[in-house]
């Protein structure tokens, strides 16, 4: 496994509410440098995630920039003090930095939400539906990423195993479901298994059908996972280019809405497994 050459999504954040932080309360990098005893470059280093911060100069930070939170100040505590490898980093070098920052963000959201309109969610696939949609990459994935992808994405699975697994609200298009990656059968036996996950107690599965019509953010993939504050929620976005990942505020209203929005549209969660069911009955 090669070291890591850059700050994961997670570190960034911290650096980036350590930042915003300071710059809401008037407190420039220099005061802040003086204060925490350190040089102007290694509180520019601690911004972008890049050096660690001890919970003892964190909590100083936060006292000079006035921030009474003590919730939130624990939080960024707790982030500043998990920046052990997780099992994600037996991949960096054979995936991409974006792939393994999601696994870590999933690791520690204390719920999730997201909305699929072409795609199952990644967390809810079977090997087979996995396994065709690398199999369409362009250009084409040599077979040995192929099977590399589909380990990350089984381990990335074990999320929602558990006491400890949080809460996953999915809303999935009429549209996905339909979609046959892998044939027939693969398509039929990806159906059943949505219909299994569903009665999982911390998943709840919602379909948004044709006859809904129109929403907002038809055909984006959006994956919203809370943090143990609001202010620590993230919002990820698939791209052509990889994963997006948002957390201004008004983003975060933005896509809470539109989550909102859809789930209001589909079915409900028992609706939804019966509508699931009769398709895979119908393959």
């Amino acid at each position: 496994m090669p070291p890591r050459t850059s700050p994961t999504e997670r570190q960034k954040r911290l650096g980036a509410e350590l930042r915003r932080m300071r710059v809401a309360a008037d407190v420039s990098a220099e005061s802040a440098a003086g204060l925490l005893g350190l040089d102007r470059s290694k509180v520019s280093a601690i911004e972008q995630g890049i050096r660690a911060i001890s919970e003892a100069r964190l909590r100083a930070l936060a006292c000079h920039c006035d921030c009474a939170d003590e919730e939130y100040i624990s939080a960024l505590v707790a982030m500043a003090q998990t920046r052990k490898r997780g099992w994600w980093e037996r991949y960096r070098g054979s995936l991409s930095a974006g792939i393994l920052d999601i696994a870590e963000l999933e690791s520690h959201a204390t719920r999730m939400r997201c909305a699929h309109s072409v795609h199952i969610p990644g967390l809810l696939q079977t090997s087979e539906h996995a396994m065709a949609l690398f199999r369409f990459a362009v250009p084409a994935l040599p077979e040995e990423q192929v099977a590399v992808r589909l380990a990350h994405r089984l381990e990335r699975q074990r999320v929602l195993e558990g006491d400890s697994a949080p809460q996953y609200v999915a809303v999935v298009h009429e549209a996905a479901l339909r979609m046959r990656f892998g044939g027939r059968k693969a398509a039929r036996a990806q159906l059943e298994y949505l219909g299994h996950m569903s009665e999982r107690e911390n998943i709840v599965l919602r379909v948004l059908t044709f006859d809904a019509g129109g929403f907002p953010g038809a055909g984006q993939t959006v994956n919203y996972l809370e943090g143990t504050v609001p202010q620590l929620d993230t919002v990820q976005v698939d791209s052509t280019h990889g994963p997006d990942f948002l957390h201004t505020e008004a983003q975060l209203s933005k896509y809470r809405c539109q989550l909102d929005w859809m789930e209001r549209l589909s079915l409900s969660p028992a609706a939804s497994r019966d509508f699931i069911h009769d398709l895979a009955r119908q393959l």
